[in-house]
């Protein structure tokens, strides 16, 4: 089991209490406040698990489709390294009909180098930096459902490529 400690560093912001980070909210960005967090959504960049896909060209396609910035609130690159794109309570732009009520967690990859189907191409150190991640957001939103992008109704996808809700049965 991971131990918390605060101050807890969050895509290199720092936050010194759990009530502190979760007080930030203002109308029209954000969500209407922590119990505004149902889902943690789990999605993959639907790249192949053999080409890079930078933040910067995730920001760029994101951009592309009218986004002000990366819809997602956290994007995990192969190496594991973890980037924040969102602050917590900031409405996302991941998953239509849910973003109101959802924070995003992205990893690099989801199809094959082979053939480019979709496939569980998660690196170890993905792997890890994701299970981190989602337990420290777990922990400051308990209620939240741990879903993978296509466990939400109406979502055709086969995002994030694994079975999220067998992994991470919080």
């Amino acid at each position: 089991m991971i131990d918390y400690h605060f101050p807890l560093i969050v895509g290199e912001e720092e936050t010194l209490d759990e009530r502190r980070l979760l007080t930030g909210v203002e109308s029209g960005r954000m969500m209407n406040g922590p119990e505004s967090v149902r889902f943690l959504v789990v999605h993959c960049s639907a790249t192949r698990a053999d080409r890079d896909y930078t933040v910067e060209q995730l920001l760029r396609d994101h951009r592309a489709r009218g986004f002000r910035t990366v819809g997602y609130h956290f994007y995990i690159r192969r190496s594991g390294e973890v980037t924040r794109h969102r602050r917590l309570l900031e409405v996302g732009a991941h998953a239509r009909g849910y973003n109101r009520c959802s924070l995003g967690v992205c990893y690099e990859g989801g199809l094959s180098a082979v053939d480019g189907r979709p496939a569980d191409t998660r690196t170890p150190e993905q792997r890890q930096a994701l299970r981190e991640l989602l337990c420290r957001l777990h922990r400051l939103f308990p209620d939240a459902l741990v879903v993978g992008h296509r466990d939400l109704p109406g979502m055709a996808k086969p995002c994030p490529c694994f079975d999220v809700t067998a992994e991470f049965p919080f």
